[in-house]
């Protein structure tokens, strides 16, 4: 077989059986390997973020990776905000990137450019297969590295001349890695910190610690100790909703989550580092933990979470039962005019079990997130890395590795034009995916961030580049022009009726929320 052959059969034993693509002429050996491996499913994005993106999500939600498959650095650049997004949710992928054949490159073609270097800083792992018979053994080492606890990014460059020629045979997949565990000295500081009678205790968690199973041993943790439970502001995937143990998130502002910090003595982080503010502004901090606090870092995001937590919980012999399990409630809802108050009201009361969401709402997220916390048990995904485009692509994969659950997107409208040709994929693959556009007209976001900075009265040049609506953004259009059915609603009643028509059916339909 060819170096393409032995690569793609290599990755199919491993496990992987996905490809989110968007290839072009020197994939053309890659693309008819995947035509020939069996249980290899590909699927098509027309831009490379959504590419990137559907892996982010496919990864998040099967704890395995896809691959992706990519043209030459210029394809890579335009996947590297979700690359980016990934990397800090510590989701398991592996990219191929199509390079020049060998001899070819010294003659800088116009598409040769430093893919190494483009890869680098949103990977943790890169490199260029050096033979036909070597690009196999590439794909089972990047897998291994993908799949280093809880998940990496890892990228191998494939010549095009390594893909055609023939000689090469598959490579059996390397035995899987242990998570590597927090240090006995960690756990020992943890349990004591927490046994302490001194001061306000938390729990701060994130990653792999806010899954169902590892929560319910930071509630059992915080019914022993009396600590508080809190979590990062943006995390990877937090299994929430009634029936599970619920945690209070940090806010966004910097100043806010300072507050919210503030009389803490000691916080345990399991699964995160201590919180900093997401940009600096003029005159606040960027640290977010109080001054004096006692800091103990019982896991980190690359150590096994779970485990660790079993180990202090068995320390300081905690209940079988968490302090505190959130029961299910709906929120009242008014009649009327939509806005973000009432889509999460309805989504609360509406929402499927087992669903997933891919938060990108934004300011809506203020409200969204506290309102669905007594709604049927579901996972949700947020903007890890923050950087905008990343809602509709993460759909998309979270929908390809749970066929059976309903995906719900909840997307802000400025951020969904990153990434719109999403929606084409969803409509091709015929993937149960609910989006909900927030169509306010603005990057309202930016609006808040332009008062925060100390701009303080914003000429209308400024106001203009943060203003959607000349002209409007029809998203009902756009979607039907990808071949998704859509509809708006107004008020309350109409997005009511869109929303339970829309879970009703299987497959891909977009509500546009005017707001």
């Amino acid at each position: 077989m060819n170096g393409a052959e032995a690569l793609i059969r290599t990755l199919h034993s491993c496990g992987v059986d996905v490809c989110f693509a968007n290839p072009g002429t020197s994939e053309m050996q890659l693309v008819a390997a995947i035509d020939r491996q069996e249980g290899m499913r590909a699927i098509l994005g027309l831009f490379e973020g959504v590419v990137t993106g559907a892996a982010d999500g496919y990864g998040r939600m099967a704890d395995k990776p896809a691959v992706t498959l990519l043209h030459l650095g210029s394809g890579m650049g335009n996947g590297l905000a979700n690359l980016h997004n990934a990397r800090r949710a510590a989701s398991p992928i592996i990219n191929i990137v199509g390079e020049h054949a060998t001899y070819h490159l010294h003659f800088d073609a116009p598409l040769t450019s430093d893919i190494a270097g483009i890869a680098a800083p949103v990977s943790d792992w890169v490199r260029t297969s050096r033979s036909s018979r070597d690009l196999a053994r590439a794909g089972a080492e990047a897998f291994s590295a993908a799949q280093t606890y809880p998940g990496k990014v890892a990228t191998v460059i494939a010549p095009a001349d390594h893909a055609w020629c023939e000689g090469a045979a598959a490579v059996a997949p390397a035995p899987p890695v242990p998570a590597p565990r927090s240090p006995k000295a960690a756990v020992d500081a943890a349990v004591a910190a927490l046994r302490s009678g001194k001061g306000a205790k938390c729990l701060f968690l994130g990653g792999r610690a806010l899954r169902e199973d590892t929560l319910w041993l930071a509630g059992r943790i915080a019914a022993a100790s009396g600590a508080r439970l809190v979590c990062e502001t943006f995390p990877a995937r937090h299994q929430r909703g009634a029936g599970r143990v619920p945690v209070e998130k940090l806010p966004y502002f910097g100043e806010q989550a300072r507050a919210f910090l503030e009389g803490l003595e000691t916080i345990v982080f399991c699964g995160a580092e201590p919180p900093v503010s997401f940009f600096a502004y003029p005159g606040k901090p960027s640290w977010l933990s109080p001054d004096k606090c006692n800091m103990v870092r019982l896991a980190s995001a690359r150590e096994d979470a779970r485990a660790a937590l079993e180990e202090v919980a068995s320390a300081l012999d905690a209940p079988a039962q968490p302090a505190n399990v959130q029961q299910a409630q709906r929120v009242p809802c008014e009649e009327g005019k939509l806005n973000p108050a009432k889509v999460a009201a309805v989504l609360c009361e509406l929402m499927p079990e087992n669903a997933i969401v891919s938060d990108e709402a934004a300011t809506a997220t203020l409200a969204l997130f506290p309102m669905t916390a007594g709604a049927r048990p579901h996972d949700w995904l947020t903007l890890t890395g923050g950087a905008i485009g990343q809602g509709l692509p993460l759909a998309v994969g979270a929908a390809v590795a749970c066929p059976d659950r309903k995906v719900i997107a909840l997307q802000a409208d400025g951020s969904g034009m990153y990434t719109n040709q999403a929606l084409w994929t969803m409509a091709r693959e015929q993937l149960d995916v609910v989006t909900i556009i927030f169509n306010n007209g603005s990057y309202a976001i930016l609006n808040i961030e332009l008062q925060r900075v100390g701009v303080g009265a914003p000429g209308p040049k400024a106001l203009s580049m943060l203003d959607l609506t000349r002209p409007a953004i029809h998203w009902t259009h756009l979607a039907q022009g990808m071949g998704v059915p859509a509809v708006r609603a107004a008020t309350t009643a109409e997005f009511r009726q869109a929303l339970t028509e829309a879970l009703n059916i299987k497959g891909p339909r977009l509500i546009e929320a005017m707001l």
